[in-house]
Order: structure tokens, then C-alpha cells, then sequence
């Protein structure tokens, strides 16, 4: 309809041109003015030009020269009367020949285009802002260089891990409870492909089994009593384009596991409710501190699901296997600890360093937090001293024959099996009570003993 109208009315066409905010000149082939809107006369303070030799209006002009060669100049700077513009010339054809050439003056000032890039750098700077909140949120919060360790076997899985992540091939970490899976998945994850997309956690320990299928996989209106009336999407379909990461994979439920097998194999779920499968484009680190082939030999974890996420294996070594990391875990965790809590840390005694040496750390990296986090808060003045360490502190007879007493064989066995018995509960304090043997009061007269209650609070 505009189209039909323009060609019915010359004036309108005029007025669309005179109007305009762009400066616009038309000349014919020769170069001579056929056209000039009035934002280009009041620019060059003219007035009668129709007729006249661009040459003769124009300082620096080039319009006759595209009228010549036929080939378009686009965005190119143009001075004028003291000014830097930035103008474009087109050649217009018809039936194959040049008939006339169209000069336009986007900004007739570059600071005008400064101002534009201005503008266009605050945006960029607002949305990187919003993509690092968003990442913040639903990322990851932990890279490669972020994970503490110069030991050859850590610097081993992490040039493992930093090559597999750039592909979307399922990962499995195993290793002792507070070794760092997490922090590896996290890291893997940021140097993904899909770092921008959403990195879903799920603890498949932490959550009861019958409402374990409904997180991962999302249920339909009406699916059970307490639905949501419009339903919910599961951890899978929050993680589409993104990675999820199977926490405690090896406690999942065996009815699960051969869901989570189709899913796998697949790439869609179906809710639970639900009638149609739902396309997910997700990559799957699962995480684990139990022996999957004990649990395969159990009858407790599917066979064909260990070999489906089986694929690149990573396993995080104890501390107790890499003590040459003590000084760079706790410069590194002191130095968070020092930013959470306000004590600062100048000075570190060397009975620090043999009394942690000569511990087992069956709580690995965790528990190191929990005891340098301890220490801050007995501490005297600024020395960190082995005093303040709360863990069996290893004497001359100890770093001479490395026979543990009886004490320390003692507490050592009792940790090891109370961290066994929670596992085996899935964290139920109370089921970990009775394998133990010992009331739910001493379990947590134990728990805080030995600083298992301090780590939940952090």
C-alpha cells in the first residue's frame, strides 16, 4: 500500500526526502545534482544546487568518481567543512546501466559515531554483567585454576579432565568423600562448550526415593496429590543445553537407574504423568564415593548403566596420597578463610606443618577447611600454631617409625567408620546410629568430636 502510494504521489515521496534525519544527495552520471534534502543544504548552507557539479557543492566528494568506476563506497570518512563525516555512496543501475548515484551522510559528525559506540560499549558491558550473574547463579563457580594442587597425581586428573571437557562425553568421578569431585565437575563444566547454558546439581542421596524421579524428570498436572497444577520441569529439562551432575550416583535407586539408562541413551525424558517424551540436550557427570563394581556384584547398581557412564573416568586422589599439596591447600584455604571470617594469619609455626603431615586426613580436603576454620578461632595474636590444630598431632616417635598409638589408631578407625555408616544411611543420622551400635545422642557427641557437624554448617 506505501509502495502504491509513493508512486501516486511525487510530493509525499519529496516530503519522505526532505525530511529525513540522513543527509541524501542524488546526482546523475556525469556527477551533476539531481537531488538534495533539505538536512544536507542547512548542513552545507546552500541552497540552489540542482544542476550544479557535485564538485562545486561538496568539499571532498567522491560522488562522481562512483559515478565513473560503478563500485559502491560504503561507511567511509569524509571530511567537511573541518569535519569528519561518515558518508556512503551507491551507484544505481537500471537494466544493467548506471542511471545515478545516491550519497548519503549517516553522521555528520564522527563524534556522533563515538557517542553511538559509547552507548554500544555500555550495553556490552551491562549484558556481560547480567551473563556473569546468570552464570553465578546456574553455573559453574569453579575453574581449572581454582583447584589447588602441584602433586603429579592431581596434575595428572586435571590435564585429563581439562582435555575431556571440551567434548560432551560423559564423565564419572569417583573418589573419597571430600576429596573435590564437585569442584571438578564445576570446573569441567566452565571449560565446556556449554559453559554459558546452566549447570544442574542433584544429591541422589540427599533426596527421599519417592520424590527423587519427580526432581530429575518432572511430573504433569495432576500426576499425585501436592502437584503443582501446571506441573514442574525436572533437573533434566533445566539443564537443556547444559550439564547435570549426578551427585552420590551410586545410591540412586535401582528402579531409577533404568530410567535414567533410557535417558541416557536417548536424549529425552518423559514426566512422571506424563505421555509424551520430552527432548533434553544435556551432558551427564556423575559423581560417586562408593566401589560401583561392589555395588554391581551387590545387585544394588545396574551393570549397563555403570558402562554407559563409565566412559572417562576420574578419579580425585586423598589427601593423604598427595601431602606435597598441604602448602598450596592451605595457603589457598586460609586465604578464604581469612576473607569469611576477618582473622588474619600471618605467621604459620612448622609443628603446623608435621602435625599435618602426619595425619590421615580421612575427611581429605574437607576436613582440612573444618580444621584450619577451627584453628582461627582459638588462635592466639596472628601465629597459627600446632596447638591449635584440633587432629592427632604426630610425635618423634610416630615420624620415626610411623607407627600410629593407640589413641590415633583408635580415633582413626572410629571416623572411618562412623563417614562409612552415614554413607550407607544416606546421611540419616539416625538409621548411621543403629549400624553403628550407639545411641543417635553419642553419634552426635562423635560427629561433633571429630568435626563432622561443623562441616554441615558450612
Amino acid at each position: 500500500m506505501i509502495d502504491r502510494k509513493l508512486q501516486t504521489d511525487p510530493k509525499l515521496l519529496e516530503a519522505v526526502l526532505e525530511n529525513a534525519h540522513e543527509a541524501i544527495v542524488v546526482t546523475d552520471p556525469d556527477g551533476y545534482i539531481l537531488l538534495m534534502n533539505r538536512t544536507y543544504r542547512e548542513f552545507l548552507g546552500v541552497q540552489d544546487v540542482i544542476g550544479r557539479h557535485v564538485t562545486e557543492v561538496i568539499e571532498n566528494t567522491r560522488m562522481h568518481i562512483v559515478a565513473r568506476t560503478g563500485k559502491p563506497e560504503v561507511a567511509q570518512i569524509q571530511r567537511i567543512q573541518g569535519q569528519d563525516m561518515i558518508a556512503s555512496r551507491i551507484p544505481i543501475f537500471e537494466n544493467g546501466k548506471l542511471v545515478a548515484v545516491l550519497g548519503t551522510v549517516m553522521f555528520r559528525d564522527v563524534r556522533e559515531l563515538r557517542a553511538l559506540a559509547a552507548t554500544v560499549d555500555q550495553l556490552k558491558q551491562e549484558l556481560a554483567y547480567y551473563k556473569r550473574e546468570l552464570r553465578r547463579k546456574l553455573g559453574a563457580a569453579y575453574r581449572f585454576e581454582q583447584i589447588a594442587g602441584v602433586s603429579p597425581k592431581m596434575q595428572e586428573v586435571k590435564k585429563l579432565a581439562e582435555k575431556v571437557a571440551k567434548s560432551d562425553t560423559t564423565v564419572l568421578i569417583t573418589g573419597e568423600s571430600g576429596t573435590g569431585k564437585e569442584l571438578f565437575a564445576h570446573a569441567i563444566h566452565a571449560a565446556s562448550r556449554r559453559e554459558m547454558g546452566p549447570f544442574i546439581r542433584v544429591n541422589c542421596a540427599a533426596i527421599p526415593d519417592t520424590l527423587l524421579e519427580s526432581e530429575l524428570f518432572g511430573y504433569e498436572e495432576g500426576a499425585f496429590t501436592g502437584a503443582l497444577r501446571r506441573g514442574k520441569k525436572g533437573k533434566f529439562e533445566l539443564a537443556d543445553h547444559g550439564t547435570i551432575l549426578l551427585d552420590e550416583i551410586g545410591d540412586m535407586p535401582l528402579p531409577l537407574q533404568a530410567k535414567l539408562l533410557r535417558v541416557l541413551q536417548e536424549k529425552e525424558v518423559e514426566r512422571v504423568g506424563g505421555t509424551r517424551p520430552v527432548s533434553v540436550d544435556v551432558r551427564v557427570i556423575a559423581s560417586t564415593n562408593r566401589d560401583l563394581q561392589k555395588r554391581m556384584r551387590e545387585g544394588k547398581f545396574r551393570e549397563d548403566l555403570y558402562y554407559r557412564l563409565n566412559v572417562v573416568s576420574l578419579t580425585i586422589p586423598p589427601l593423604r596420597e598427595r601431602l606435597e599439596d598441604l602448602p598450596v591447600l592451605v595457603a589457598d584455604l586460609l586465604e578464604q578463610l581469612m576473607e569469611s571470617t576477618g582473622i588474619v594469619v600471618k605467621e604459620i609455626e612448622e609443628d603446623v606443618w608435621d602435625a599435618l603431615r602426619g595425619y590421615s586426613w580421612p575427611g581429605n580436603v574437607r576436613e582440612l577447611r573444618n580444621v584450619l576454620e577451627r584453628a582461627l578461632h582459638v588462635m592466639d595474636g596472628d601465629c597459627l600454631k600446632a596447638k591449635h590444630l584440633l587432629i592427632p598431632i604426630a610425635d618423634s616417635r610416630l615420624a620415626a617409625t610411623g607407627i600410629p598409638t593407640l589413641k590415633e589408631s583408635v580415633e582413626r578407625a572410629e571416623r572411618e567408620a562412623i563417614e562409612r555408616a552415614l554413607a550407607a544411611a544416606g546421611g540419616n543420622k539416625l538409621q548411621a546410629a543403629k549400624l553403628l551400635g550407639i545411641s543417635k545422642s553419642g553419634l552426635y557427641q562423635k560427629l561433633d568430636k571429630y568435626g563432622f557437624l561443623s562441616d554441615e554448617t558450612n
